[in-house]
């Protein structure tokens, strides 16, 4: 084994000789316990080897750090880097990817054949495994375990599940013998503390020595009263001053909003966190990257950073962030709010966190935390080497009790939940390679389809229930031993003498009134009557009190049945669903002919390639012409609008669509009609995008306009604009690499890459 500087934990001893071994593993740690030590334990094997190894991680920002990581121990020589956007050195031995990249090899599409993309790979490392519970981004990691080939070893890196044994369990079944290395071991214990905005001077202890919630904390009054305005205290600069005085900083503040985060770090500004040489320090880092990156010179945050505060979200520009972030890894920014987004796995270590409230709000309403997102966020306090404990601040709020934030912190974590689900370039991309036989076997090995009992389970205690109130209708006995049957043929008889007794004495009636005799056939149908009344007396139904309670029993019955049969329709679908959805959409690519007997046309192999939210909709657009003939910044423009999402409704935008883009989105809107209709029909439910709210933006970019300008015309963050440009920047280099494509586009997507690609929209 490599021999590392310093003592390693036993679960790290355990999984590198599981590694060595020659077994896969699953190392299931809290945040900051050292998983990246096994990572770091076959890179060395594989170098010694004269192997390869992939490293992989979910987002383009991890994949740069761990690549900038790797160059500096191991040499620039030897590590590659894949993403959407860089492709460097891409046949050194270790290589860092996007997940998705590393699953894009596997189809041996965009990047060559499956075998020469795996030559030598002995080793991927999956890292933040945990990310299958990613709603969009859960399907890749599914696929990359099962495709990935039985000699290749894989190191799957998780934050702490509950359900770990079970993911080993499916890695075991698809891929090949795998051991789980499960431990809820912390280098740096937490500890946990609660603000209490009636005792602003302090911070408390959130559990007693036993685990009990500790009675000095009171839980928070709603600040109103009648008539009156209430003075409220700064409760976030009341919270940074405790842990300041207690030499409790650094500290990352959680905060759910954007807007919140830059509120908070104006308030803490006057409280200086830092010393005169520390501004000093500061001033020179911020001076030399703003000589590299002058478009942030104007930046009006760099005032908060000479005091030792940040804020760090989404909302901001890229370049920006990595200045902060590089600033706080020094230790001279003090206290980073962020949204949670920087508990993904971003460097950045430090004594506390603090925690603004449990809940957040979501698009479908505010909801408590999960137990496994407060344990990420949580886990990023205390600092390996440095810290000997690390602080988790929970900040009081009227909208939660201090006993919902002790169960939160004693609770474990989630179990991972699969979100796989077939798209129009799953189905491709397997018909490609395999029949609709292997298809399905690759399909059905699916971690969703493994675990679907647990998904079925509250279904099947349902029918449980169910079964019992059948079985006790079924258990009423008749002591006149009539069954049930003859109960309903009772009841039909006497329903039909009731109705034919109410129309016969309407006839009477009518006939008596026009004093007409009745006719035979009035006659006939009276005795008829009769007849049914004779025959309804000679059931014992008739004269039993019991008829009632039996006949509500019979109908109760009905109701169930009635159930269990849907519910057993629900467990068929369940059990299926994967599978039906891979038919689903296969049935709509047939219908448009781009799959003939169960293999993909020429431009069936074009939507193959293709990466976006709807593949199918986006090669349409492609093959319709109306992408021919644009100009770089129109193609821009028309890109933009296919790629962004549907936003709040009360944001518009009062910038125009120039009158080519307007035109060419009309067309478009015409083929999502015509596929929305097949969708529906075949009961496929991808979504399709056209929404032109940045449209505007991105043409002036291309055509020339400076950034200032561009960030005046929407009340948009600047790293959102940035963000949707990239993807703009994706799309347009999958229009030069994918096959099938006009010349056309592919001249006018280069022309338009570059001009997009400049400050600060290139900087990562």
């Amino acid at each position: 084994m490599y021999e590392f500087p310093f003592e390693l934990d036993d679960f790290q001893k355990e999984a590198c000789k599981c590694i060595t071994n020659g077994k896969s593993v699953v190392v299931c740690a809290p945040t900051g316990a050292g998983k990246t030590v096994i990572a770091q334990h076959a890179i060395h094997k594989a170098l010694e080897e004269g192997k390869k190894v992939f490293y992989t991680t979910p987002l383009k920002a991890l994949s740069n750090q761990k690549f900038s990581d790797f160059s500096e121990k191991y040499g620039a020589d030897k590590v590659g880097l894949l993403t959407g956007d860089s492709s460097f050195n891409r046949n050194a031995q270790i290589v860092v990817m996007t997940t998705e990249v590393f699953r894009n090899m596997l189809y041996g599409t965009n990047f060559g054949s499956v075998t020469d993309n795996l030559k030598d790979v002995r080793y991927v490392i999956l890292d933040e495994v945990h990310y299958m519970n990613d709603e969009q981004r859960g399907t890749v990691w599914e696929e990359s375990i099962i495709y990935c080939p039985t000699n290749v070893q894989i190191i799957a890196l998780s934050a702490t599940v509950a359900n770990a044994d079970k993911l080993t369990d499916w890695i075991n079944t698809v891929h090949s013998r795998t051991e789980l290395i499960n431990t809820d071991f912390r280098p740096v214990p937490l500890r946990f503390y609660y603000f209490d905005s009636s005792q602003p001077n302090t911070i408390l202890p959130l559990l007693t020595p036993t685990g009990a919630l500790n009675k000095k904390i009171k839980p928070e009054k709603k600040q109103f009263k009648k008539g009156k305005p209430v003075q409220k205290r700064n409760i976030v600069k009341d919270v940074v001053r405790n842990l300041h005085d207690k030499d409790m900083l650094p500290a990352i503040y959680f905060t759910f909003s954007r807007k919140k985060c830059d509120e908070q770090m104006e308030k803490c500004a006057e409280l200086c966190l830092v010393t005169p040489k520390e501004q000093e320090q500061i001033q020179q880092i911020i001076d030399d990257y703003i000589a590299e990156n002058p478009y942030l010179y104007k930046n009006k945050h760099i005032e908060y950073l000479l005091q030792g505060v940040a804020s760090h979200h989404a909302g901001l520009l890229p370049g920006w962030k990595v200045l902060v972030e590089k600033l706080f890894q020094k230790g001279l920014i003090k206290v980073v709010f962020a949204t949670e987004t920087l508990a993904a796995g971003i460097n950045m270590p430090a004594r506390s966190t603090v925690i603004s409230s449990i809940s957040k709000r979501t698009d479908s309403g505010h909801r408590t935390l999960t137990p496994s997102e407060f344990l990420q966020m949580s886990g990023r306090a205390g600092r390996r080497g440095m810290d000997e404990i690390g602080y988790v601040t929970i900040v009081g709020t009227a909208f939660q009790t201090p006993e919902e934030v002790a169960e939160l912190v004693l609770s474990d974590a989630n179990p991972l939940e699969s979100k796989f689900s077939p798209s129009y370039s799953m189905v491709l991309n397997l018909l490609q390679r395999f029949s609709l036989e292997e298809a399905k076997e690759l399909v059905l090995k699916s971690f969703g389809y493994f675990s679907s009992s647990s998904r079925i389970e509250p279904l099947l205690l349902i029918k449980e229930f169910n079964q019992e109130k059948i079985d006790e209708c079924n258990s009423f006995t008749c002591y006149c031993k009539r069954t049930t049957e003859d109960l309903v043929e009772y009841n039909k008889i006497r329903d039909m003498y009731v109705q034919n007794r109410k129309t016969f004495k309407v006839i009477q009636k009518q006939e008596k009134k026009k004093n007409r005799p009745l006719t035979p056939e009035v006659i006939e149908f009276g005795n008829k009557t009769k007849e049914l009344l004779n025959k309804m007396h000679s059931y014992e139904c008739d004269q039993c009190k019991l008829y009632k309670k039996h006949m509500k029993s019979v109908e109760v019955l009905n109701r169930y049945l009635a159930k269990q049969k849907s519910l057993d329709k629900e467990i068929e679908k369940q059990k299926d669903i994967f599978w039906n959805k891979f038919l689903s959409h296969r049935a709509v690519l047939m219908d448009y002919g781009y799959i003939k007997e169960d293999y993909p046309t020429e431009q069936g192999v074009t939507i193959s390639q293709l990466r976006s939210e709807n593949e199918l909709f986006l090669a349409r657009v492609i093959f319709s012409g109306v992408l021919e003939n644009l100009t770089p910044a129109e193609l821009a423009s028309v890109v933009c609008a296919l790629t962004t999402e549907d936003m709040r409704a009360d944001l518009f935008s009062q910038l125009p669509l120039s009158t080519t883009v307007r035109k060419t989105l009309n067309k478009i809107k015409d083929l999502r009609r015509d596929l929305d209709k097949k969708q529906k029909y075949y009961d496929v439910e991808d979504p399709m995008y056209i929404n032109g709210y940045y449209s505007p933006l991105i043409e002036m970019w291309v055509n020339g306009a400076e950034w200032d300008s561009i960030i005046e015309q929407v009340d948009m963050g600047e790293g959102d604009i940035v963000r949707c440009f990239k993807r703009v920047i994706d799309v347009l280099r999958q229009f030069c690499t994918i096959s099938n494509i006009p010349e056309s586009i592919v001249f006018t997507a280069r022309e338009a890459i570059e001009m997009i690609q400049r400050s600060p929209i290139d900087v990562d």
